[in-house]
């Protein structure tokens, strides 16, 4: 007997399908139909499938009495109430590892597009100056780059990089004992002191709110560039767009910020800034794999066993 899925994000027809083939799917991607699907199916809703911006509140969690697995489509869950959906016994899990390689190869090409002004240099083109005109940008051999967080993806970009001949440094809570050649600085301010770009991979939350901030934006320096594929709050966006219309760093690539999905107004007009809408983690590949992921998670509850990503801690059947 198929099971009720709350739906809460938007999902293509062809992955959708998945979905149907195994689920009753009651979709809701709005706050009207999510709370008119709440009220109407609330006794019969079994599975809810969210990510960690649209979440799912512990209100929400009380008021499904039959609910069994609370699921984020991707990595990031910071917006599900993890604790709540644990105290009633429901199984909580994401999408660790589905998407790694799609958010890496964003952070290079972002990363890429800024250090060499891409954007710049095809605005100079369409306006009729040759390169002759241009000043010169760097290319990648011998660049430091600055990691905060060498978490899957921090790894893989730092791989990614090292190809290019970056020189890679970075920094979590702890170094990792599998991190190659890669050097490690206990803070960020240290990083940006000794990096000439940072990129942010680290989890959102209260422990890395604003964690790039003025200061080290101030450290990383005139010649610097910042990409952030890891949530809009890890980047203090005023101090951002003072950094980069003072010229104290050179530029700046953003697939998240503060205040998502209204675009940042403070930085929309600087020529300098490259935004992309949160797609880092979007491709048709990595997509399917989130769906695929849900659906084995699914299986194995239906099992009894334990989940393929269930988060730490999450309670069992």
């Amino acid at each position: 007997m198929k099971e009720h899925l709350l739906l809460l994000v938007p999902i293509a027809a062809e992955h959708k399908q998945l979905l149907l083939a195994q689920f009753h799917v009651i979709e809701a991607i709005d706050p009207a139909s999510r709370a008119a699907a709440l009220a109407a199916h609330a006794g019969s809703i079994e599975l809810v499938l969210t990510n960690g911006s649209v979440g799912f509140t512990a209100t929400e969690i009380a008021a499904l009495p039959h609910l069994k697995l609370l699921a984020a489509q991707g990595a990031g869950y910071e917006n599900l109430d993890v604790a709540a959906a644990q105290a009633r016994g429901v199984l909580v899990c994401n999408g660790a590892g589905t998407n790694d390689d799609c958010v890496a190869d964003h952070a290079l090409t972002l990363l890429l597009a800024s250090v060499r002004a891409l954007p710049q240099q095809g605005a100079a083109l369409r306006a009729g100056v040759w390169r002759d005109a241009l000043p010169l940008y760097p290319d990648f051999g011998g660049r430091r780059l600055g990691i905060i967080g060498l978490g899957a993806i921090g790894l893989k970009i730092a791989r990614r990089a090292a190809a290019f001949g970056m020189v890679i440094g970075y920094h979590n809570r702890r170094p990792r004992d599998d991190a190659g050649d890669a050097a490690y600085f206990d803070s960020a301010l240290a990083l940006a002191g000794w990096a000439d770009d940072l990129v942010v991979a680290t989890p959102g939350g209260a422990g890395t709110q604003h964690i790039v901030d003025a200061t080290v934006l101030a450290a990383l320096g005139e010649g610097g560039h910042v990409v952030n594929i890891a949530r809009g709050s890890c980047v203090d966006t005023a101090a951002l767009a003072a950094a980069l219309q003072a010229g104290r760093i050179a530029g700046a690539a953003l697939d998240v910020y503060e205040g998502e999905p209204r675009p940042p107004q403070a930085l929309v007009d600087l020529p300098n800034v490259i935004l992309t809408p949160h797609v880092a983690g979007w491709s048709p590949q990595a997509i399917r794999a989130t769906v695929a992921c849900f659906i084995a998670n699914v299986e194995a509850w239906r099992r009894g066993e334990p989940l393929p990503t269930a988060l730490s801690g999450a309670a069992s059947r």
